[in-house]
């Protein structure tokens, strides 16, 4: 049965006539209600989500979950996680909760219970990782591996990185010293500083891609491959040929074993990654590798059982207590009813530095649609334009735009309400901890600032025109109790959840992304061009301009 567009419905049409009437109250105005902060913060799962500085009321909250109701939210939530072809476009599931259910659970799609498939997935990683950091995973001349570099894009290299960088803590003891590098550029430049100081005698190299196909990824591992023959095979090291040097420095991620073996990746370091996991969605399995070589298997199963805890959070929560929802929620009322186009990601940890920009990904690569999963043309807005960075980096950056700027945006505030507490040396722990109140004061006090402007200032008199704020700016305030693998497994799959919520009301698919298949498809035509200097007749006069810009720079005297 055919719906009509979400924005023909009377419940958006409800919110609609309601945003006129709300519009031009100032949060400062709402703030009148001392119960506020209270009302519209919730908690699950070692998170604080705290939405009491968004832009609206009450009834606005009413509203919206009306609206989630008439998109059937709670119907869409029940069929993702039963594993439902909820990915329409592809015909099939979208599965990466799947990744982290428990061992003794069981989730039967389409006749396969897939639970026992992911978990000697991971009993494979597993036995990786031990024998690495044993030192028991021996290079070609049987030196030990020291630097593991993962060879990966897009999300084969954003989740890894970020989860690795934020859990640096959280290293095992007594294990070998694993160094984990990402190398994801197509140029090289990452991967060639790598070669330039790490031995090959003690270097692996991770393929990530799941269709095996990636370019950017393969043009990497053929580097990576040529540096490994010629300083290992073409050198005359004893006892080292093609075969050896193939075995025991390259490991396989991806959905294709037949492309693996094609390769040259040897079957017993092949690991598995399902048609039904998205890449941005799955460093919760074998994309994982590089995160639990870092901090241990145990430490990874920590990390997917606080991402399962918010998965079941999710599941079972009513709409009005569930985080997923309600954050979701805050994001529709902001695009689409108070036209704020653009996000702000603001962690307050040094740990979280790469999160904005993975989250730019998992958004922007699932949201960025303009077509319903019937394929018509929205005639509304969907994903905002995210980016963010550190949050002290950004006061001293961009910040000035967000309290005095002509652009609204929507900010998110992270950060972990205690650090260091374990820190042995008494004054040393005095000191951090004092650095970290100072860091929640400044996340504390900017999106206060931001909400009120210059009514958070206490100074008399009336303020000239260059140091006013209009404030009236919202933001959400996340807290996790503390960066653990659980809570940062929480918190993932918190944001994973939200754009699946908004995806639903929008009726967009969040979980293909043909623009970036074009784009492939387009760069790959364009490198037959520039490698063969015939067909650029046919392109526009800008392309064919810089081909030829291109081809001049090639010729030996320029010409």
């Amino acid at each position: 049965m055919s719906h009509p567009p979400i924005d023909q419905t009377a419940a958006w049409q409800a919110l609609a006539a309601h945003a006129q009437k709300v519009r031009g109250r100032h949060l400062g105005e709402l703030f009148a209600d001392p119960q506020r902060g209270r009302a519209f913060t919730r908690q699950a799962a070692g998170l604080t989500l705290d939405l009491s500085k968004q832009r609206w009321c009450a009834e606005t909250l009413t509203r919206l979950l009306d609206l989630a109701c008439t998109a059937e939210v709670p119907e869409a939530i029940g069929a993702l996680l039963a594993g439902e072809r909820v990915n329409v476009s592809e015909d099939r599931p979208a599965l990466h909760t799947a990744l982290r259910l428990p061992p003794e659970a069981s989730l039967v799609v389409e006749g396969e219970d897939l639970v026992p498939g992911v978990q000697a997935t991971l009993a494979r990683m597993a036995a990786m990782v031990e024998r690495l950091h044993a030192s028991q995973w021996r290079g070609a001349t049987g030196r030990p591996i020291h630097d593991v570099v993962n060879l990966g894009v897009g999300g084969s290299d954003l989740g890894p990185q970020m989860v690795t960088h934020a859990l640096a803590d959280y290293r095992p003891e007594g294990v070998a010293p694993i160094e984990v590098h990402f190398a994801s550029t197509m140029d090289g430049s990452q991967l060639v500083d790598y070669l330039t100081r790490f031995n090959p005698e003690t270097t692996l190299f991770v393929i990530s891609s799941k269709s095996f196909t990636t370019i950017d990824t393969l043009s990497n591992a053929r580097t990576a491959r040529d540096w490994l023959m010629t300083r290992l095979v073409c050198a005359g090291s004893e006892g080292v040929d093609e075969a050896l040097v193939m075995r025991q420095h390259f490991i396989g991620v991806s959905a294709s074993p037949q492309k693996m073996a094609e390769w040259g990746i040897a079957e017993a370091n092949q690991l598995e990654f399902w048609e039904w996991v998205g890449g941005r969605y799955s460093l919760w399995g074998a994309i994982g590798l590089p995160i639990a070589l870092v901090i241990g298997m145990a430490h990874f199963r920590e990390l997917l059982a606080g991402a399962h805890v918010l998965d079941r959070h999710f599941a079972t929560a009513p709409l009005a207590d569930n985080l997923p929802v309600l954050l979701a929620l805050a994001g529709i009322w902001n695009v689409n009813f108070l036209d704020i186009r653009a996000h702000s990601i603001l962690p307050y940890d040094g740990r979280l530095e790469y999160f904005a920009a993975y989250l730019e990904q998992l958004e922007m690569e699932s949201n960025g649609k303009s077509a319903t999963l019937d394929g018509r043309q929205v005639s509304y807005s969907t994903c905002p334009v995210l980016w963010g960075q550190l949050g002290p980096n950004a006061q001293h950056a961009f910040y000035q735009l967000l309290h005095q700027g002509t652009q609204p945006v929507v900010c998110d505030f992270i950060a972990p309400l205690v650090r260091y507490e374990d820190v042995r040396e008494p004054a040393t722990r005095d000191h951090l901890m004092g650095q970290h109140r100072l860091t929640l004061a400044n996340c504390f006090a900017q999106s206060r600032l931001l909400m009120l402007g210059d009514e958070a200032i206490d100074e008399p008199g009336e303020r000239p025109g260059h140091k006013r704020y209009r404030g009236n700016q919202p933001s959400t305030t996340l807290l996790l109790d503390r960066l653990t693998p659980a809570t940062l497994g929480a918190l993932i799959a918190l944001y994973e959840h939200k754009v699946f919520v908004q995806a639903t009301i929008w009726g967009i698919n969040p979980f293909d992304q043909w623009g970036v298949e074009l784009g492939k498809q387009i760069a790959g035509e364009t490198q037959r061009i520039l490698e063969s200097h015939r067909g650029h007749e046919g392109m526009d006069a800008s392309t064919r301009g810089l081909v030829e810009a291109a081809w001049r720079a090639e010729a030996p005297n320029g010409d």
